[in-house]
């Protein structure tokens, strides 16, 4: 029998290339179901309820520039480079709400059922990302321009939250967008 060089048989590794592969796309399908049927609807609830959780959005603009050359970028780049953008994404948006929320006058219920949507859409986002892919540094950079720049710089006041809200339904807009393409 043929070895590899570290000792493996050739067939036992060729067997378990195949049977990752059959895994990893097993996985994606189940993703690429997930995101047809699910996403959207959680989508919808989320943004029906960022709406109903405050009065309405600010018309200020945040002093940070909204990366819309990254959406035009991930646009044309492949399934799982999307899915992972998605996931990275509500990720750092669920990191922003993980701050000082003291002065905050929205409605509580409504903001908890808005965070366990999003944290439920990242579960199921998270099954359909291999650990290895790297989050989108520039995406990264700007969701901690938005932290420091708003949230901080602000003292976390309820002015800085309205303008995440702000941001976020942005974000989540055109993250609505993006899963529609992906079909």
């Amino acid at each position: 029998m043929r070895r590899s060089r570290h000792g493996i048989h050739t067939a036992a590794c060729a067997s378990l290339e195949n049977e990752s592969s059959l895994l990893r796309m097993q996985s994606v399908c189940h993703c690429c179901d997930w995101i047809r049927h699910h996403y959207g609807h959680l989508s919808s609830e989320y943004l029906s309820l960022l709406d109903q959780m405050g009065g309405d959005i600010t018309k200020q603009n945040a002093p940070v520039f909204f990366p819309t050359s990254l959406y035009r970028h991930i646009d044309d780049a492949e399934f799982e480079d999307k899915v992972r953008f998605l996931k990275e994404t509500i990720y750092q948006i669920t990191k922003l709400f993980d701050g000082n929320m003291k002065s905050v006058t929205w409605d509580k219920k409504n903001l908890d059922d808005f965070l366990n949507i999003l944290e439920r859409q990242l579960e199921n986002l998270n099954s359909c990302v291999s650990p290895a892919m790297k989050p989108e540094r520039r995406l990264k950079r700007y969701f901690k321009k938005l932290n420091k720049n708003v949230l901080r710089k602000m003292n976390y006041s309820a002015q800085a939250w309205e303008l995440i809200r702000k941001e976020t339904k942005r974000h989540l807009q055109r993250l609505d967008i993006l899963a529609a393409q992906m079909y």
